[in-house]
């Protein structure tokens, strides 16, 4: 890996974790972003404890694909590392992966109940609900925890490569949500759609409490939604500008 794109790999993964409480994802340091290099066999994460405003780019840390070992930095990498390494491993299509704590969202996670698709503003970027994982047993808390938060997730989307590009994320039981994506900034992008849908969904069914029930939306409709930005006959959005257009 040149050091030219280790240095542009630092700074995605630099830009996209000053975003995390910007965004209004984390309290205090409760959130990380890494991106990966696979042709180096690498990723570079958020190193743990470290707060947002007095992060720098020297201070990221690049770890092993293959072993979990640190191939550079001076400090420890998040605690959440061997959860990124899991994700990383299991499907080869992700490029970034984004893990914080904001409170919709962990609300899912803590009641063990998958964020509902519920309407049009969630099929744009998830194709179904947000799953949420099965508690940790005692042996996987014992060993390997982190790592196996990730094996969780996997086990979770049933290893399927084709569902984890379909529904770029999950919530851990009790703990909070992992996002993914093609590179660093869409994980953390996707982290903030998680987080946005996940309050959404709160709204809407305390309103349907009180007035007897939420329908289910129609099928069509959010699959509409979801392919017009995904897949070969996507047609959202424009192509990024280019210097001198």
């Amino acid at each position: 890996m040149s050091e030219t794109h280790l240095q542009k790999l630092r700074r995605e993964v630099l830009a996209a974790n000053l975003r995390i409480p910007e965004a209004g994802l984390a309290t205090l340091t409760w959130g990380n972003v890494s991106g990966v290099d696979r042709d180096a066999g690498v990723f570079v994460i958020k190193p743990s404890g470290v707060r947002y405003a007095d992060l720098a780019e020297e201070d990221l840390v690049v770890v092993a694909l293959e072993d979990g070992r640190v191939v550079d930095g001076h400090l420890r990498p998040s605690t959440d590392a061997e959860t990124h390494r899991c994700l990383y491993r299991a499907f080869p299509s992700i490029g970034g992966v984004t893990h914080t704590h904001s409170a919709h969202a962990v609300a899912f996670a803590q009641a063990r109940r998958p964020i509902p698709m519920l309407g049009t503003t969630h099929a744009d970027t998830f194709n179904g609900p947000v799953p949420v994982t099965e508690d940790l047993t005692a042996e996987q808390c014992a060993k390997d925890y982190e790592y196996n938060t990730g094996q969780v997730i996997v086990a979770r989307l049933g290893a399927d490569p084709r569902r984890a590009e379909e529904v770029p994320g999950a919530l851990v039981s009790r703990h909070g949500p992992f996002t993914w994506g093609a590179t660093a900034e869409a994980a953390l992008e996707n982290a903030v759609v998680c987080e946005a849908v996940a309050e959404m969904a709160l709204h809407t069914l305390a309103l349907g409490f009180r007035l007897g029930g939420v329908s289910e939306p129609p099928r069509h409709l959010l699959e509409r939604h979801f392919t017009r930005k995904h897949g070969p006959d996507a047609y959202y959005g424009n192509a990024p500008r280019t210097e001198g257009s």
